[in-house]
């Protein structure tokens, strides 16, 4: 009796369970609800679970399960570990290779992702097959091979250049050598990056991209003439263009591009604005790379001064540190920025430098400027300007500077990672007073400052009273402080 007392207390649990089980089913029609939802919401639900093998296990619950999991969009991502053992490569690679056979039978893999390999053509073979997986097989919509610095790179298939399912390519160590035509006719982003490319490798894949949207170029070489033609890439990004022969320029056409970035260390590039005549953003975060610096700076001078000709006409401008300081020697030189008709300016200043007057002088070709921000984060300065001036002269020739005008649109004025009070900040607040002077209808003054602990945060009150007591054009400012 012992025994058996909780063996039929459960069995009697057991049994109540069973009979409330029973009458639910019954409610529900006989089946259950779960499977009686339509399909496009239980393949919803199946690609919330993280662990996509479960996806799989779902094929037992029911018939109604059993060939659902295969029209679930499914990403497959595969990074190498951080190791130099070749043992620790091939097992990797076959692990790669064992799991794209386990999903060749999933209708909607939208992603594959492979990154981290330093390539060598040995492993070429298995490459392949992630190609032929992705453009072949799985017909995936974003593909990413993103391999690690290699003294060699990977040659992309011939058959990889026909595909209609790609919306989004990554290829990092990759060499593009198309023999026949590109058709990637549904491409929206291209991304190409480590490569030495030719012009006549670029205009296949370009010619074979009519849908493409963006294009991205980093730390590739080779090129001397990129001749964008189509009307709908409307975003360039070129990342650390480099030519070993510093005397072969890239030339851009793009007379449809919206959008345009050139950051890092670069070779010339050359733009003329009727070249890029659609252009409305130009970000140049770029400095320009010499293997000797002394002999070349009047190269540097000339190649800044030509790229702010060429984007004279954009609404929207963004410059770093190094545009910023060359600009201060060129206003030292007697050179005006030309007029432009942009709105929007962005400038990297670095605090330890005093160049305000480059700053004014090429404000002053902005006139339609409506809005400004000076982020005071940047890269570290080379100190050119010391060569050819010093703080004192500076601070003197700034404080003499004669403006005969005003800035008639300005009415937003930003002033990111600013340290400190103003009073104890030589550096901004003569900038600041200069702006508050000549912005006659200046609406919000923004300060976003930036400090190393909770003591160091000075009083609201007293910033802006510090701020209203300078004297300033227009009546109706308000002032926004933010940490």
């Amino acid at each position: 009796i012992f025994f058996r007392l909780p063996f039929r207390a459960n069995f009697t649990k057991t049994a109540h369970s069973m009979e409330t089980q029973k009458k639910i089913m019954a409610a529900a029609g006989g089946g259950d609800r779960l499977s009686d939802l339509p399909e496009p919401i239980l393949l919803h639900i199946l690609s919330k679970l993280w662990d996509k093998k479960q996806v799989v296990r779902t094929s037992i619950l029911s018939t109604r399960w059993r060939f659902l999991w295969m029209s679930v969009p499914l990403s497959l991502g595969f990074t190498f570990p951080n190791s130099e053992n070749q043992n620790d490569i091939l097992a990797y690679l076959a692990l790669i290779n064992r799991e794209l056979y386990y999903w060749k039978s999933c209708e909607k893999i939208k992603r594959l992702f492979v990154s981290s390999l330093r390539y060598d053509k040995i492993y070429a073979k298995d490459v392949d097959l992630w190609v032929h997986f992705a453009t072949k097989v799985a017909n995936v919509e974003v593909f990413t091979l993103d391999f690690y610095s290699s003294q060699q790179n990977y040659e992309f298939p011939q058959f990889g250049y026909k595909n209609s399912s790609l919306r989004e390519l990554v290829l990092s160590y990759c060499q593009l050598n198309p023999c026949g035509s590109v058709n990637w006719s549904n491409l929206v982003s291209l991304s190409i990056g480590n490569a030495e490319l030719t012009d006549g490798a670029t205009e296949k894949v370009l010619s074979g991209c009519p849908n493409l949207e963006c294009l991205e170029l980093r730390k590739v070489s080779g090129i001397q003439r990129l001749e964008i033609r189509s009307v709908k890439l409307r975003e360039l990004t070129i990342e650390e263009y480099y030519d070993k022969n510093h005397d072969i320029w890239l030339e851009i056409i793009a007379p449809h591009i919206k959008h345009l970035e050139i950051i890092g260390m670069c070779s010339e590039i050359r733009i003329e604005q009727t070249n890029v005549a659609s252009l409305v953003y130009a970000i140049l975060r770029l400095n320009f790379d010499f293997e000797d610096e002394e002999s070349n700076l009047e190269k540097e001078f000339s190649y800044l001064k030509e790229l702010l000709h060429g984007v004279a006409h954009v609404e929207n401008l963004e410059l770093s540190t190094w545009c910023i300081e060359c600009l201060s020697i060129l206003e030292l030189k007697g050179w005006r920025s030309p007029p432009s008709r942009r709105k929007f300016l962005e400038l990297s200043v670095v605090e330890d430098q005093l160049d305000f007057p480059g700053i004014c002088s090429f404000l002053q070709s902005s006139l339609d400027l409506e809005t400004l921000v000076i982020d005071w984060f940047g890269d570290s300065p080379r100190d050119l300007l010391s060569r050819y001036t010093n703080k004192d002269k500076q601070t003197m020739r700034f404080e003499t500077h004669n403006f005969n005008g005003s800035f008639p649109h300005l009415k937003t004025v930003k002033i990111d990672n600013l340290w400190g009070l103003l009073s104890e900040n030589k550096f901004v607040l003569p900038l600041v007073k200069y702006l508050l002077k000549h912005a006659t209808v200046l609406e919000k003054f923004v300060i976003a400052a930036s400090f190393l602990g909770s003591d160091a945060f000075p009083d609201h009150a007293e910033m802006t009273k510090e701020f209203l007591s300078l004297p300033r054009s227009s009546p109706h400012i308000s002032v926004v402080f933010s940490y």
